[in-house]
């Protein structure tokens, strides 16, 4: 097989954003709407909780007990996504998981006891994972990076907005019932779009196919048709440590749907080299996300003395430095790249920690800190993503994802718990030492995966050549 034949079946995706077909901007679009409502449920829980356990005569506490089903739903579904999408194609996937998701919301608007909650947590984490996973998959798969730091910034849009959509509920009167009813409500709205545009998925398959077929560049030219910041994947870049994406050739590696390719058992992805690699510093990163999330604004006022109102003010910006980060990263993160983003990320993160556990008088280093944490944390969780296809191929992407999906959320779920552990025994002071253990983690994973890829990307360009 030939290198050029390599390069035109995996960059057919490449091709078609920089000269993108209607089809593909349009379903561009659809996929931009479908993360603002996928970030819409995220932040209902504990934004209503505190009248929510009040109405349903249950402990504070039980936020925990929801919040873990979710989780665990979520975990499972984002191991079975790659099955089913391999199956049943993303639109489809997509489109029947948002359903799931809007059935189990307005299930939760009508639910008048605790355990009827539970009940419906459960559809509510199956659908998220599912739709988290195909879609993240089809991005990285079709699109540049900088969409993928985009979507992202819209889901942290949607996640901003919830809130609000459960404050008014519950200052008009309506209750926090109502506040589930309208992001129900529009998430069934979504999933009839998702429904009727089902064909837009199939006819970007063909030119996705179409695309892979078509004359290549020469390897090693890039006369513009190739975006920049795919971590050097064409040609002499390859070479270079940007990994590879192609299937030998075949065309079904760039079918949307990734029908054409073999299942990959759970097992069998864990042993591809470099997974586990990838795994670790994406459950470092979720870890660290969801505990700064959590205890930034109590660390602030129990270590740092910080009035409570300015604490939860800059607890906000943290969030406000993601959503905003993402936004400004995907401005330049195909000419930068996944790798630097990931490294640039951390070493962020690093630099911000520092400024929280410097034991100043004044308390402006440690707000500032917090907000540069958020700003490091920005491009991570796409950068990973985005870069999967790269690093582990397209036949393989979504059996890869998934199970980061499930890293991602199984470090979301323990670490902020855990610390709250460790707080309790030692002391609130280790918050910013428990930050950088993670920050360091998963930069050193990430950075012997970078090795790791570098080292395999020339071995495979003989390989092709022989």
């Amino acid at each position: 097989m030939s290198l050029d034949l390599d390069f035109r079946a995996d960059h057919s995706s490449v091709l078609l954003e920089r000269q993108p077909p209607a089809v593909y901007s349009f379903l561009l679009a659809i996929i931009y709407v479908a993360f603002i409502s996928l970030g819409l449920p995220d932040s209902l829980v504990g934004a209503g909780w505190p009248v929510m356990h009040q109405d349903l005569g249950v402990p504070v506490a039980y936020a925990g007990i929801i919040t873990m089903i979710i989780a665990g739903g979520t975990i499972f579904s984002s191991l079975a996504s790659e099955r089913l999408t391999r199956r049943f194609g993303a639109g489809i996937v997509t489109a029947a998981s948002v359903g799931l998701t809007a059935a189990a919301l307005v299930g939760f608007s009508l639910s008048g006891s605790f355990w009827v909650l539970c009940l419906w947590a459960v559809p509510y984490g199956l659908g998220a994972g599912a739709v988290d996973a195909a879609l993240n998959n089809y991005v990285a798969l079709h699109y540049a990076a900088r969409h993928m730091n985009w979507l992202h910034s819209f889901w942290g849009l949607g996640a901003s907005i919830s809130p609000f959509i459960m404050s008014y509920a519950l200052t008009s009167g309506q209750g926090w019932s109502s506040a589930y009813r309208i992001v129900g409500l529009t998430q069934v709205v979504l999933t009839f779009v998702l429904i009727m545009t089902l064909p837009v998925w199939g006819r970007a398959a063909k030119t996705a196919l179409t695309a892979a077929k078509a004359p290549a560049a020469p390897a090693g030219r890039d006369d513009g048709n190739v975006a920049p910041g795919t971590d050097g994947a064409v040609g002499a870049g390859q070479a270079a440590g940007g990994g590879t994406a192609a299937l030998d050739g075949q065309a079904g590696g760039a079918e949307p749907s990734g029908r054409r390719s073999a299942h990959v058992p759970l097992a069998e992805a864990l042993r591809i080299p470099g997974v586990v690699l990838i795994l670790v510093a994406f459950f470092a990163y979720c870890a660290l996300e969801s505990t700064a999330i959590l205890w930034a604004s109590t660390f602030l006022v129990t270590d740092r003395g910080v009035n409570p109102a300015t604490a939860a003010a800059f607890a906000s910006l943290f969030l406000i430095g993601i959503t905003g980060g993402r936004f400004l990263a995907g401005f330049f993160a195909d000419r930068v790249g996944d790798k630097q983003l990931i490294r640039g990320g951390f070493v962020t993160i690093g630099v911000g920690v520092a400024m929280l556990a410097l034991p100043l008088g004044t308390d402006a280093p440690a707000l500032v800190g917090l907000v540069i944490v958020g700003l490091g944390c920005a491009p991570i969780y796409p950068a990973i993503i985005h870069s999967t296809p790269v690093n582990f191929g397209r036949d393989r992407s979504q059996a890869v994802i998934g199970i980061q999906m499930a890293a991602a959320y199984t470090g979301s779920t323990l670490a902020p718990p855990l610390f709250g552990v460790v707080s309790t025994w030692v002391g609130m002071w280790t918050f910013p030492l428990f930050l950088a253990v993670l920050a360091v983690l998963g930069l050193l994973m990430s950075e012997r995966l970078n090795k790791l890829v570098g080292r395999r990307a020339p071995a495979e360009g003989l390989a092709r050549k022989s």
